[in-house]
């Protein structure tokens, strides 16, 4: 094996096991009632916003790398790229601050936009190889979201 294949072996590892959160936020709420289950989808809200907020902030450092190369050029993608950088967050926030069955479908919808974000500005930043990966993790965490919603 090659440092290459150790490092996509990790990502996918990596990636999935932040799937983990999502499934057992998921499954304890359907399997709690009254405050403790308040608590666990307040959490994955949080979660699910924190991974929204990290799903922005890979545009940036694509933006800080295609920089750093010594790219001369500005193109329309790069600047997307980096408002994205900053709306994903923004958008995330309320859904952790609303009660959690109105946040947890918030933020499975905006979990599914962010994929269809990256479809539009990867490409630019030569991330399409990760497209896959993010689209089976973000439908997860979608629909997780959604689950745990359909339960409060």
């Amino acid at each position: 094996m090659n440092a290459a294949t150790d490092h996509h072996r990790l990502i996918h590892n990596l990636g999935r096991a932040g799937l983990a959160p999502f499934v057992l936020l998921a499954l304890l709420i359907w399997l709690l009632d009254g405050e403790p289950q308040n608590f666990t989808a307040t959490a994955m809200a949080i979660y699910a916003a924190l991974i929204v907020s990290c799903l922005g902030g890979i545009h940036w450092g694509a933006a800080w790398v295609h920089a750093a190369a010594g790219s001369v050029t500005h193109d329309e993608h790069q600047a997307q790229a980096l408002w994205w950088g900053i709306v994903a967050p923004l958008l995330a926030w309320p859904g952790a601050l609303m009660p959690a069955h109105a946040g947890l479908v918030w933020l499975g919808l905006l979990l599914v936009a962010c994929y269809g974000v990256d479809r539009k500005l990867y490409p630019s930043a030569g991330l399409q190889e990760w497209l896959a990966m993010r689209f089976h993790l973000s439908s997860a965490a979608a629909l997780c979201c959604f689950i745990a919603a359909g339960a409060l």
